[in-house]
Parts: structure tokens; sequence; C-alpha cells
């Protein structure tokens, strides 16, 4: 896999850390827009979720032929479900510790579970697989970040902002 400056939180844009009352725009929504919002302006726009999409794809693309094919999808999957299970950990939201993930979590944390999830579920090759031939192409991963966008801002002003993880 090729090295490129993008951490894993980048990947999911999730917390690194976090104190149990964050609501989930403290927690998930900040995390987000300090890994999205590429001009710092406190707004998240389609143009900066394709290019975060791009750099995605190609982080993941180790023969840079335009596809994801089985084995680098795999090493995404993988990529992303220890991500994943690390902040959910972070949380206390990962069943097994007391606390299914949506019961008596306390307020946020079940909310950032789901966020965690929604911006999982976007990543996945069933997600991006627009043409349903098995392999996810650089046209569909970036081209899909439209619909997830779209998913992302709740208000529909056309930007993503902490606003948009309150609703």
């Amino acid at each position: 896999m090729k090295r490129f400056p993008l951490s894993l939180a980048l990947l999911a844009a999730l917390p690194l850390a976090a104190l149990p009352s964050l609501t989930l725009a403290q927690g998930f929504g900040a995390e987000f827009m300090a890994n999205w919002d590429l001009d710092e302006n406190g707004q998240v726009t389609l143009a900066e979720v394709q290019e975060r999409r791009g750099d995605l794809f190609y982080m993941f693309d180790a023969d840079e032929d335009g596809t994801l094919n089985d084995e680098e999808y795999a090493m995404f999957d993988e990529t992303r479900a220890a991500d994943r299970e690390m902040h959910l950990e972070a949380y206390g939201s990962v069943p097994g510790q007391g606390q299914a993930m949506g019961q008596g979590q306390g307020q946020g944390k079940g909310q950032m579970a789901v966020g965690i999830d929604a911006v999982q579920d976007a990543m996945t090759r069933r997600y991006n697989d627009m043409n349903g031939d098995g392999v996810v192409t650089r046209d569909e991963f970036v081209g899909n970040g439209t619909q997830w966008f779209a998913r992302m801002d709740r208000s529909g002003d056309a930007v993503v902002t902490l606003a948009d993880f309150d609703q």
C-alpha cells in the first residue's frame, strides 16, 4: 500500500479521544470538520468531500490502476473496521463493555455509533460499486460523494457544518 499523509482519523472522520459528555456535534462533528473542511472555514463543501474521497481512494489503490480490486478493498475494509472499533471503544460504545450499541449509553454515545456507521457505510464496496460489477473505480468512489454529501447536509444549505450534526 502506498504511504500517504492521511491518518486513520481522516478515513472515518472520527474522534481520537472523547469525553463521555460530548454531544454528536462536539465529538464526531468536530472531528469530521477537522478532517474534511480543507480550507478551515467551518463549512465542508461538495468539492472538499470529493477531494478527500479522492485522497482516500488513492491511499488504497496500491497498484494505481484506478480501481479498488478485491485485495485493495479488503485492506480498506480492515482499516475501517479497526478505526471504527478504536473510536467506539474511546466512547465506551462497544458491546461487551456493559453497553450494547444504542442501549443505555447516555447522551451522545449511541448517536456517536450511528454517526460513525453512517460514515463507514458510505465507504463500503456495496455503497460505491454503482454499476454492480464488483469493482469500484475512482470515478464511482469520488462521484458517489455527491450522494453521501447530500445525506450529511441535513439542513439542505449545500454545506456541512457542525449544526448538521445536531439535527
